[in-house]
Order: structure tokens, then sequence, then C-alpha cells
């Protein structure tokens, strides 16, 4: 099927076309269109056409009017105010585009008309770390972009730069050549789970650094098994990929229980760039990006200065010989401009570290890996709150692992879905309860501007009511109960039936999809397509109330439309959750 115009994109294009036929000296003019509570649409953009052609604006808005040649889809256009246009599509087309937008398995959502390729880098936790609450934000965020961009025609590659490299994994392999049963099984085989994983890592990073802290020669032998990670030895780099594997099989079972794939091929860690690094410090040497400043490789900038007034440099590699984290990122820069081809780069990163970003994209654009046909971007954002509007900690003033806080989401789920429950099964009840729990987790996240912080209150995700994600499961739900009542009564659009005030808002609203769609790949703020499902929600309700649809009164026309309307209300919610990594069930 091919894409579906949108209404809005119709009604515009129309008013563009009388704007260019009545007022041929106006050039290509933008009517400003947008969606009205006086009519389905207002144009504006008369106004400022007036003051450029010094003309009356009402009069000017009714030649335009005059000029409107828009059969079958505009039922009424007046000029209102000052020259605003408010206009009202006819009952037909909306059926009709809402018809065509069915017939599709893309809901007639258009691919995107550019080229390229786009590499988001997301989800990066630390190997031999705990995931902690803190990385809820990066994955969640990352993932719904890489689903968005890609229902949208792009070509995406996933990186996951997870930390894998630096000075603790001396302790960590000089531990473990001492003490070799405490990883005594092969993490690569089947049978080791990520609690077990972890908590091996966990044991084994307390003894060593309880080990490091109090014993002299034991820090000097982990110094020297640094310098050997970093040369190369096999049997040390041998016991390093052992910590990799025994934290990928952790980083795995949490990423599964919060429904998100994660493949290994996309994992490519700060090791992953190890051979470029020293290319990289001389490339920006020689082309004199990066100065020596106290025996330190930095690239400097006007913009960037301490309290004391001086620069802030960027420091590429350090007096001792070792390399910073600016080092690893702009070799990744090199690595996925040259070798994926990338023209956008998304980082999907906690907004703390924009200034550094910031100046390891300057330098990139300095060197020339980075221009005009090739952009960076961080997607910056905010720290998830507690309740008190403070950093998420437990109690006791500890971190908040994100395994502890997924369960206890699932487990208040469970509780809501089991109250309202009346034909599920144990299991089924179960399977919903994850499926609402965790849901509900990702929705508060990418409902909520990803630059701003957020309050983590459980309380309100699993709300029935308000903006969250179990008010659009069941919103859902509800529809694929209607639907399956109705028995053998199909939906069926029928564009000759007159529509009342909550199907024509319902049938709008729907048809805004691609739109919104184009807007949040183009911005890179999933935060819109939340509040696009929850308003599509709230216009069902309000149609589910107001237009009885299976009622042995209506005509079977009626019937059918109404139908219909639920059918590919339906299908937009299911897809649109899906587009934010959130399960939509039949039955709740």
């Amino acid at each position: 099927m091919a894409p579906v115009t949108s209404l809005a994109s119709t009604v515009d294009q129309r008013i563009a076309d009388a704007l260019s036929a009545a007022l041929p000296e106006a050039g290509s003019a933008d009517p400003l269109l947008r969606r009205s509570d006086r009519a389905d649409y207002q144009a504006n953009g008369i106004l400022a056409l007036a003051k450029k052609l010094k003309g009356n604006p009402r009069e000017l808005a009714a030649q335009v009017v005059s000029a409107l040649t828009a059969p079958g889809l505009i039922e009424e256009i007046e000029v209102s105010g000052p020259g605003f246009l408010n206009i009202t599509v006819a009952d037909r087309a909306i059926i009709e585009t809402l018809a065509a937008r069915a017939a599709d398995e893309r809901l007639g959502v258009p691919y995107a008309e550019k080229s390229g390729t786009t590499v988001v880098d997301y989800a990066q936790p630390n190997v031999a770390k705990e995931m902690h609450v803190g990385h809820l934000r990066s994955a969640v965020i990352g993932a719904a972009m890489v689903e968005i961009l890609e229902f949208t025609g792009e070509r995406v590659v996933r990186r996951h730069h997870i930390g894998d490299w630096g000075t603790q994994f001396g302790m960590l392999i000089q531990y473990l050549i001492e003490h070799p049963h405490e990883l005594d099984h092969d993490a690569t085989a089947a049978g080791v789970d990520g609690e077990t994983a972890m908590s091996n890592l966990n044991r084994l990073y307390k003894a060593s650094r309880a080990l490091f802290d109090s014993d002299e020669e034991f820090k000097a032998r982990s110094r020297d098994r640094v310098v050997d990670l970093q040369a190369g030895d096999k049997e040390t780099l041998a016991l390093w990929q052992r910590f990799v594997d025994e934290s990928k099989i952790y980083f795995f079972s949490v990423f599964d229980q919060l429904d998100m794939e994660i493949r290994d091929r996309d994992i490519v860690g700060e090791s992953g760039y190890n051979a470029m690094l020293e290319e990289t410090c001389r490339i920006l040497e020689e082309s004199g990006v990066a100065v020596r400043s106290e025996g330190a490789l930095c690239v400097f900038f006007d913009d960037v200065k301490g309290p004391d007034g001086n620069q802030v440099p960027l420091i590429v590699k350090k007096t001792n010989g070792g390399y910073g984290y600016a080092a690893t990122d702009l070799s990744a820069i090199r690595d996925r401009v040259g070798n994926l081809d990338a023209s956008t780069l998304l980082y999907v990163v906690d907004a703390r570290q924009s200034l550094h970003f910031k100046m390891v994209f300057e330098t990139a654009r300095r060197a020339g890996w980075l221009n005009d046909e090739v952009k960076a971007v961080q997607l910056a954002f905010g720290t998830v709150l507690g309740k008190d509007g403070k950093p998420f900690k437990t109690r006791e003033g500890e971190t908040v692992r994100l395994v502890d806080l997924l369960d206890e989401a699932v487990e208040r789920a469970t509780a809501v879905v089991r109250e309202k429950a009346r034909d599920l099964s144990e299991d089924e009840i179960a399977e919903r309860g994850k499926q609402v729990g965790i849901g509900a987790v990702k929705y508060a996240d990418l409902s909520t501007s990803a630059a701003r912080d957020y309050k983590f209150d459980l309380d309100q995700m699993v709300s029935l009511n308000g903006d969250t994600s179990v008010y659009i499961q069941y919103a859902h739900a509800r529809i694929r109960s209607i639907l399956r009542k109705a028995g053998d009564t199909a939906p069926l659009a029928h564009p000759e039936l007159s529509l009342a005030p909550a199907e024509r808002a319902l049938g709008l609203h729907v048809d805004q999809f691609g739109e919104v769609l184009a807007e949040v790949a183009s911005s890179y703020e999933p935060h819109k397509l939340a509040a696009y499902l929850y308003q599509l929600s709230s216009l069902f309700t309000t149609f589910y109330d107001q237009c009885h649809v299976l009622s042995d009164d209506n005509p079977r026309e009626l019937v059918e439309n109404r139908l219909f309307l639920c059918a590919v209300t339906a299908r937009t919610l299911k897809r649109g959750l899906a587009l934010l990594g959130i399960q939509a069930p039949e039955r709740l």
C-alpha cells in the first residue's frame, strides 16, 4: 500500500494552493495550519502575509476562500477574527482517510525521505558492576528511539559502549589469578543465570577491593597487572574476557527483564577502540587540533573555562601516557563515521556529561570527522528522583539496584491486574503483571521530556487513572473486548454516515499518528509519542462514553462504522506502544 497523506497535510496544501492562486505576489506562503478548538483546523498565515503585502487581512482571507477548491474534503470554511481561517473537514473525508490507513499494515505511515545511517549509542552498563536506577533512562530512551527511527525508514546501527576497560581490572584479574576458584565455571556455557553471575562478580569485587586497600604488595601487583592488560598479555586478556563474559550474562538477564533486545554483536565497549587510540592522538597532534600542555595532549576551547578563568582542556592523553575517555570517544567517532558510514551519531547519555560531549564533538569537527554531512547529537537525559525530589536512593542511602526496582514494579502491577481481572488464570495474571509493570516503568520515563528529571513513584506509575501506560493498555484491552463481543459483526467503514463530535475528534487524532512519528524521529523526543497515545486513549474513553458501539438500537451500518473506529484506534495504540517498547495485552 502507498503511504496515506494526512488530512492536515491535504488541507494545508489546498490552502497553500488557494493562497498562491488568490495572491500570486505572496509566493509560496505557509498557511500556518494547526488544530483548533473552534473548528478542526485554523490557518493563521494570512496575518503575517497581510503585513508583508500591506493589505487588509480579512479581505485577503476572503480572497483565499474564494480561490479554494476542495470538494469532498472541506465541509465548511469561515473567516474569523482578524483574518484567521476556521476549517471543518467533511465526515466522509475522515472515514475515507482512516479506511486507507486501516488497509495498510503500517497504518499509512510513510518512510522518511532521507538516506544515511544513524548510529545510536545507548544502554552502556559497566563490566563487573551492578546496574542501578541510573542505567534505566539511557536504555529505555535509546531503545524507543531505535524502534521509532527504524519504523520511519532510517538505517540504524545500535552500539552499546559498555565500560569494559580501566585500572580496576588490574585489581580484579590479579585477585582471580591468586584465587582461581572464585570464577570456577564457564560463563559462556548454559546454566549460569544473571543473579548468580552478578553475585559472583560482587563477591569478587568486594574481596579484591578489601585486599587492595589493606595489602600494599597486592596493590603493587595489581598495578603491574594493569600494565600487562594494556600491553596485551595473553593470560591477562583471557582472564579479563572472563569478567566480560560473566557480566554479559548479568546484562542480558536485566535487559530481558526490561523486555528489551540487546544483541551481542552490537556491544562494542571501550576496549573495542584500543587499537585506534594512538593513531587518534597522532592525527590530532599532527593536525594541530591537540597540543601538548604540561606533558599531556590537550584540546582547548575559548568558551570552556574553570572558576579561575583559565581554559579547561579536553585531555586526550595523560601526562603518564594513559588515555582518557576523550581518546576512546573520539576513536569511536572515527570508527562509526569511517567504518559504519554514519551520517548521524546519536548519544543517549546523561545530561551531566554534556560538557564532555560538547568538547568531544567540537574536537571531532576540528579534525574533520564531523562536518555538514555528518552530525553528532547528544540526547541528554535528566536524573531519576525519589518521591522526595532528591536523587533516588534506598533508605540506607545506597543506589537502588535496577533489578529490585523492576521486581517491585511487577509486583505492584500484578496486584492491580489481579484486582481488575475477571477471566484471567494465575499464569495470565503473572504474565500481564510483567507487561503492565515493565510498561509502567518505561512509560514514566518516556512520558517525561528526556532533559527533565522525573520522580520515580510506583504508586502513580501503576495507576489506572492519569497519564500512565496502564491507562493506555486498559483502553486497548477494552477495545479488544468490544471487538470480541461484536461476534459476527465486523468493523467496516461507512463514509456516507454523519459522525458525532466524539467520533470526529477520535478519527482526526488517529490520523495524526504518522505526523507525530515524523516529528519524534526528527527531534528525538519520544515523550511526544507518549503524549499522543495518552490523548488518543482519552479521546477513545470519551467516544466510548458518548457513542454506544454495540447498542441494539443502532442501525447495523452505525455499529460497523463504530467498530471500524475502535479497530483502527486499537491498532494505532498497539503500534505506538510497541515503538516505546511497551506491550499491549489483548485482555486485562
